[in-house]
């Protein structure tokens, strides 16, 4: 079909629409034209309304109802204003061919006032003949890039979408009035319009038309300004994207990173998909300070292009200060407040500090807005940076940078107090990894008068030290008034600004699993003599106790209990409490709830949720207990709501803001847990206690922490379920890991196999003991099997490696020690199976085997007839049978009879029937000697066939001639008879 033919189909709407209004149901009769597709859609599934059909066999749908080419339908609306529920898409498709398309993209509206009541879709859906791309032409109205969350001043929304094996790529949102003149897609896409309700479609057309074959790239046009660099980076090393600039033979591409130096305008392609998906830019701009004055200031300004905000962007200032001085950032217009690695802002906006040294990059911590921070100095040299995602602009902030005098560490962090109550977080340089190896880092505080500071290091993982010892120095007004360990109490700092200095040791670097120096170091202050009223009410949640009682002993601080002045405060109803001159960080806030089904009489399954409580309280809940008693013989099952867990272990530690301590009611630990892991359920056969804390100021969650559920009793004494990542190796330890199991205690690991899959179990940090009584066991078993794939006691040499080809339980049980501890860490690593992989292998070379044989066959064969064709020409011979049948030459085997169609089949052929004087004469010059026929046919015991009457005989031959008389017939008769059986039984 031409383009002019196409154009004259205008694809006009052909639709006819009756309206009236019954019973609270409106009612439209809808036709689509030929080609076309008419989508009734309740798009937020409300609830009451429903899009009907048919009459006396009525069919509803909450969701959507759809009108094919051609035809036309009746249907309701039930709903009380069905205009604000229902809405209208009208789906056009338009097919090209490697020379033209079948039609333009004719934008028509409804003549109904009743249909310009709902918002309304207008489609079509193009397809390019391969290789081709089709292309759309805005010349006549121009259109404009908007962000998705924008709407166009007409009210009318363009959508261009492209479809791609991978899934349908929303190409982008535009409005009318741009400076796009046409889009082209590759193979299949869609192009529509949205309208809102009483709003007229605007009557336009754009052309459609047949391009050449594109690739995806998306061209950006980029000039970096003096004295900055703008990178561009695949980050992921993605296949199939990259970045390129130039154009024909002097075009560059890279998978990784294009970098764009000062000055520069630089036009690059990302030839991608979704090149925003891939992608970052990055902004790195310099500030050089002399021993006076640095040469600029950090001033975040971001981008106006609406393409580049579709990447997520960093904007980097490395700053270098003259030797001996240091550099200082001032966030006093800002504040700053510093978080986990793992967190994330809620302006979404994240700082970055780091310190420049010799021995590498220091990362000092990474921030969020609005916090205590007032200023950050490094010495010599560092950089400060923010990263903002894709589609949010940078905010526009602006921090001085000055000079300041050397200084003894890597960094000084200075924190503004603010009056009142104030608890504050901080992390060890270079968090969660170890800080620097015999280095220094200061933190300042600036203390409002009259208020007390409480320091406290939480979390706290101490390194092998070869020289000096970690320690922390407390100075004020420029002396040294103590020098402590990290972890011994601190003291309160009451007594106005002070700086604190952290010097780690020259650590042991051989242990690989040593943990280094990390910290939490937490900062509370408070004014004195200020009294604080507070009511707690505990009524409401059964078994459940508070307990608030301070970590060291203060004298200042006065707690009371409805007036009765308390040391340590445990309430289990109601009470009126008050809290004089108490320092948040030297009080300590613990919740415990005990739930007792031994009756029987218990919800199941029960939600450890973090209770409400006020916010008068001294401090924040730091932890919360709770009792599980199960029945007689009970078992008590835990799962995680919020996905599975791991056991925090030695490479595979929990971080800080969560974790929940597992043990018996007596005190027994059974491990430590915290979200992300594989282990789906834990099963214990006693009484339980669940303790939940957090650090870093972690908000209570919302949900609960783990369900609880009373089960009838089980095996074991512990059970787990685990479903391993295949991605990720999985941890677990024998419980009251590395103290060692109870004596005579059992557990069980219940370990899911995908299929196709094998688990890989290494054991390590194996510890067996003396046993007095009975042995240890590790045992491996997979599901349905009777046998033991695995079991070794502690007298026994275990093997350190083993592979699973299935899901399968992992059991171990304690003896009765004598001396020693019976412990062990299994790490489980699931991987490709490598039966299957063989399995592949041998299918492929037979494979190849079955093929060889054929062709093999295939050439005999041919060789064989070939063969056949020549002796049938030179040595076709008549062979005389004394009974009156002859065999003529030419013939494949002896003619049939009506008797039997076997009747030709000898158990051996005597020469003497062949005729003597052709026999004499191949004798003499050599040709034929003597021959048999394995019989396949009738045996002795039947009737002979053919006379066994002999005649004269031959004369005798070497055994070395060996040509037969009857290899064609043999041949032919072996085809048809089918392969050889042995005898039975054998040789």
């Amino acid at each position: 079909m031409s383009v002019s033919t196409g154009a004259a189909l205008l694809w006009i709407l052909l639709l006819t629409f009756t309206v009236s209004t019954v019973s609270g149901a409106q009612k439209l009769t809808l036709t689509a034209e030929p080609g076309a597709t008419i989508n009734i859609r309740n798009n937020n599934k409300v609830k009451g309304c429903q899009v009907c059909t048919g009459s006396i066999i009525k069919k509803c749908s909450i969701e959507s109802l759809n009108s094919f080419s051609g035809s036309t339908v009746s249907v309701e609306l039930e709903c009380s204003r069905p205009q604000d529920v229902f809405s209208i898409e009208i789906v056009r498709r338009i097919n090209c061919t490697t020379e033209s398309c079948s039609g333009h993209i004719i934008q028509t509206d409804f003549s109904s006032t009743d249909v310009l009541r709902f918002n309304r879709t207008f489609t079509w859906n193009l397809a390019a003949a391969a290789p081709k791309a089709f292309q759309i032409d805005f010349t006549n109205t121009g259109l404009k890039q908007i962000n998705p969350s924008e709407k166009c001043p007409d009210r009318h929304t363009y959508t261009l979408q492209a479809f791609q094996s991978t899934g349908n790529v929303a190409v982008g949102k535009y409005c009318r009035s741009g400076t796009i003149s046409s889009a082209q897609v590759l193979k299949s896409g869609s192009f529509s319009v949205d309208v809102p309700a009483e709003q007229k479609l605007q009557n336009d057309k754009f052309d459609v038309t047949v391009g050449e074959k594109i690739k995806w790239a998306q061209k950006l046009t980029l000039t970096a300004e003096p004295g900055a660099t703008i990178n561009i980076r695949n980050n992921n090393k993605v296949k199939g994207c990259k970045v390129c600039t130039g154009s024909g033979n002097t075009q560059r591409c890279s998978i990784e990173s294009l970098n764009s130096f000062s000055g520069s305008t630089v036009s690059v392609k990302l030839e991608c998909s979704r090149p925003q998906d891939v992608f970052s830019i990055e902004i790195v701009r310099r500030i050089n300070c002399t021993t006076k004055s640095c040469s600029g200031h950090i001033i975040q300004t971001d981008s106006n292009s609406i393409d580049v905000l579709r990447f997520n962007r960093t904007f980097t200032w490395n700053l270098a200060a003259a030797a001996p001085k240091a550099f200082q950032i001032d966030f006093t217009n800002t504040g700053l407040k510093q978080i986990n690695p793992s967190e994330k802002c809620p302006d979404r906006h994240t700082y970055t500090l780091q310190a420049f040294q010799s021995t590498g990059n220091v990362a000092v911590g990474k921030y969020c807005r609005s916090g205590t921070i007032s200023s950050a100095q490094i010495l010599k040299s560092g950089s400060f940076s923010v990263d903002v995602p894709a589609e949010q602009k940078l905010q526009n902030d602006k921090f001085d940078v000055t000079v300041r005098e050397k200084i003894k560490s890597l960094a000084r962090i200075s924190l503004t107090l603010p009056k009142g109550t104030s608890s504050s977080e901080l992390l060890s340089p270079d968090y969660p990894e170890s800080f620097p190896d015999d280095d220094i880092m200061e933190w300042y505080f600036q203390v409002p008068d009259k208020h007390g500071v409480d320091v406290q290091f939480l979390n706290l993982t101490q390194p092998d030290c070869v020289k000096k010892e970690v320690a922390v120095e407390y100075h004020q007004k420029g002396r040294v008034t103590s020098v402590l360990g990290l972890n011994e109490t601190q003291p309160l700092q009451n007594h106005g600004d002070f700086l604190l200095t952290l010097r780690n040791c020259e650590m042991e670097r051989a242990p690989a699993d040593s943990p280094g120096l990390t910290f939490t170091l937490k900062v509370s202050a408070s004014s004195p003599a200020s009294t604080v009223p507070c009511k707690v009410d505990l009524s409401k949640t059964e078994g459940l106790s508070l307990n608030i009682s301070t970590v060291t002993s203060t004298p200042d601080c006065v707690m009371k209990i409805n007036s009765a002045k308390k040391d340590n405060i445990t309430v289990t109803s109601s009470a009126d409490l008050s809290f004089e001159d108490c320092f948040p960080g030297n009080m300590e806030v613990r919740a415990t709830q005990v739930i007792d089904c031994s009756s029987g009489k218990c919800p199941d399954p029960v939600s450890l949720s973090v209770p409400l409580l006020p916010s008068c309280l001294p401090a924040p809940l730091s932890r919360v207990t709770w009792i599980l008693r199960p029945g007689q013989h009970g078992t008590v099952k835990l799962i995680s709501p919020t996905g599975p867990l791991k056991q925090s272990l030695p490479g595979q530690l929990c971080d800080d803001s969560v974790t929940i301590d597992v043990a018996e009611e007596n005190g027994a630990t059974i491990g430590t847990f915290c979200p992300n892991g594989a282990i789906q359920t834990v099963h214990i056969h006693t009484s339980v206690s669940v303790t939940w804390w957090s650090s870093m100021n972690a908000k209570a969650p919302r949900s609960a922490v783990l369900n609880a559920s009373f089960e009838k009793e089980i095996t074991e004494r512990y059970i787990f379920t685990v479903s391993p990542k295949r991605d990720t190796p999985e941890l677990v330890a024998t419980p009251a890991w590395p103290a060692g199991m109870k004596a005579y205690s059992t557990v069980s690991w219940i370990v899911s196999v995908p299929p196709k899959m094998e688990a890989q179990l290494i054991f390590t940090k194996l510890s067996q003991p003396k046993c007095i009584n009975r042995h240890t066991n590790i045992r491996v078993q997979r599901m349905g099997s009777p046998k033991e794939d695995y079991s070794r006691r502690e007298d026994e040499v275990a093997n350190s490696e083993l592979t699973v080809s299935e899901s399968f339980y992992l059991n171990m049980s304690n003896c009765l020690p004598e001396r020693g501890n019976f412990s062990v860490i299994t790490k489980i690593s699931l991987q490709k199976s490598k039966g299957l992989l063989l399995i592949n292998i041998l299918s492929v070379v037979a494979a190849l085997l079955v093929i060889f044989v054929m062709v093999l066959v295939v050439v005999c064969v041919v060789i064989r007839n070939r063969k056949k064709k020549k002796k049938k020409l030179n040595h076709e011979v008549s062979v005389y049978n004394p009974n009156g049948i002859n065999f003529l030459p030419g013939y494949n085997g002896p003619p049939k009879t009506h008797e039997d169609d076997d009747a030709h089949v000898y158990t051996s052929i005597d020469d003497t029937l062949v005729y003597t004087h052709l026999l004499k004469k191949g004798a003499d010059i050599g040709i034929y000697g003597e021959t048999y026929q394995h019989f396949t046919g009738h045996t002795d015991s039947q009737k002979p066939l053919l006379s066994s009457q002999k005649g004269p005989p031959l004369p005798n031959r070497s055994p070395s001639q060996d040509q037969t008389l009857m290899d064609q017939s043999e041949d032919e008769q072996s085809s048809n008879l089918g392969p050889r059986l042995e005898p039975e039984g054998g040789n």
